[in-house]
């Protein structure tokens, strides 16, 4: 049998008026695209790497490394075309080349404000916070990314401008629908502004309390204490009363304890005297305001009131801070004489004289 012969019969079969042969000359073309592509990202791109890599400046790596990705992708295009070129389909691919340089175009700007993004924060300075630097950027690259769209779309000869037109009908609807959505953007907005609280704080908005992990567009990230992830609303934020208690330079300390009934005047003079003493002199109290009192006379004991305020916000060191007054308060009053009371009843069994009969 001729084998060369049955072969170049079936080369020359045709396919929407194409030779087989010229459709294994494009996938030759293509596949020639890859490896010149593969060289290109073994050779000449690391070889760019090293000489940026030497460079005093950061600028050069980062706009290299935004043009890696769209460079690399080229290659693909130019395979894909050259190929269309080779069974006579390039005129049908024109405008999807024109497309696809404008995608790259647009991929490089992206990739640009990617790279760049820590040097964008950095121009926002210390008077507006870094969370309005991170809306800013993410802003920025919806903006990128919608500009883009639009301009592919353009490139395919897609009236655009017709388009949101034609959607005037149903934008009465579709604001109602995104009323939450807006809402919650003006929220983070006024968030951010108004610098309510930043990513790190310590906050409780109605019975959500814990740790601010991120603050975006819609919602706003707390983490719980016990590990949960608590995503809530902007608008319910910007709506509601929001305890930061990392903003606080203080703790508070308000407590009663109760001595028993037997203390004398004097000495409970002289504990409140000597607990007095006491917190004014530690180094960790604040001096005003600062409330020691004998207030009350409770069903079992003698009350005594304390309000007073440590100098640090810290939940492990202000404990560490009360534990020590505490430890203290039960040595001035067992160095007194004194102890602490503790709820007791006393009862009474009245006895009659026994009846003796005759």
């Amino acid at each position: 049998m001729d084998y060369t012969k049955e072969l170049m019969e079936i080369m020359n079969y045709t396919v929407l008026n194409t030779p087989l042969y010229k459709f294994a000359i494009a996938f030759g073309i293509f596949f020639f695209f890859l490896i010149a592509r593969k060289l290109f990202s073994l050779s000449i791109i690391k070889s760019a790497e090293l000489f940026v890599g030497k460079t005093k400046t950061e600028l050069d790596d980062k706009i290299f490394k935004a043009l890696i990705g769209p460079l690399n992708f080229t290659f693909v295009v130019l395979g894909v075309y050259f190929a269309a070129m080779s069974v006579h389909m390039q005129k049908h691919l024109n405008v999807f080349l024109k497309g696809v340089f404008t995608l790259l175009f647009f991929w490089i700007l992206f990739n640009l404000v990617r790279v760049f993004e820590k040097d964008i924060l950095s121009l926002f300075g210390k008077r507006v916070s870094h969370e309005i630097g991170i809306f800013f950027v993410k802003a920025l690259k919806v903006f990128v990314l919608a500009l883009g769209l639009v301009a592919v779309l353009q490139t395919f000869g897609i009236n655009v401008s017709a388009f949101i037109a034609s959607l005037g009908l149903g934008g009465l609807a579709f604001a109602l629908a995104a009323k939450d959505t807006a809402a919650n953007l003006f929220g983070g907005f006024a968030i951010l502004t108004d610098n309510i609280f930043k990513i790190g704080d310590w906050i409780k908005v109605g019975s959500v309390e814990g740790i601010v992990e991120d603050i975006g567009m819609r919602t706003t990230k707390i983490r719980a204490f016990d590990k949960r992830l608590i995503v809530v609303p902007n608008a319910t934020i910007a709506n509601s009363a929001v305890d930061n208690f990392s903003r606080r330079d203080r703790r508070r300390i308000k407590m009663r304890i109760g001595l028993t009934y037997g203390t004398s005047t004097q000495t409970m003079q002289k504990i409140l005297k000597e607990i007095r003493e006491m917190l004014q002199n530690h180094p960790h109290i604040h001096k005003e305001p600062l409330f020691v009192y004998f207030d009350e006379f409770g069903a079992s004991s003698l009350d005594l009131f304390f309000y007073l305020f440590t100098k640090t916000a810290v939940w492990e060191e202000y404990l560490k801070i009360r534990e020590d007054i505490n430890l203290k308060i039960i040595e001035i009053v067992q160095r007194n004489g004194s102890d602490f009371a503790f709820p007791s009843q006393s009862i009474y069994f009245e006895n009659e004289l026994p009846v003796i009969e005759k």
